[in-house]
Parts: C-alpha cells; structure tokens; sequence
C-alpha cells in the first residue's frame, strides 16, 4: 500500500499530541515542553526515591565489608530501579 506513513500509533496518541500541542500554545511555553499529570509527577518521584535508596544500600553495604556476590545483586538492583526511573511515564 502507497501513501503517507503513518505518524501516530493511535487515535489515542493522536489526541494526546493535540492536546499538548494547544496547551504549548495556550501557555506560551516551549515547544519541547513536556507535560505530566500530578499522578505522573509523584509516580516518577517514587521510581527516584527507590533508586535513591538502593544506591544508599550499596554504600551501605561497602561499608560493612560486603562481598563480591551481595554487592552484584545490589548494584543490579540499582540498575533496575534506575531504569524504571528513567522513564517519564509509568
């Protein structure tokens, strides 16, 4: 089949590209802005704190002598938790 390719996944991406793009508009803000519901906001500052925490527990665990072993799980516990954190959306 010929023709355009297709730029949203969905109606529902669709919409969502519109309604930023008139709130950029409406607010006068920039066009690389990036809007997150309150939800969004306190479910990423969640996904920090974790990360925060499990890299405190490897420290931590520095400090008591820990091994080899108990330090790889820890760090791909930080691995994980930063990956999570990385993402804007849940």
């Amino acid at each position: 089949m010929a023709g355009r390719k297709r730029r949203y996944c969905g109606q529902a991406c669709r919409q969502r590209a519109y309604e930023r793009r008139t709130a950029v508009q409406r607010g006068g803000l920039p066009e690389d802005t990036v809007v997150l519901s309150g939800a969004e906001v306190a479910n990423l500052q969640d996904r920090l704190f974790q990360l925060r925490c499990a890299t405190e527990d490897v420290l931590t665990a520095l400090d008591d002598g820990a091994d080899r072993g108990e330090l790889r799980t820890l760090l791909e516990q930080v691995a994980a938790a930063a990956t999570q954190a990385e993402r804007l959306r849940s």
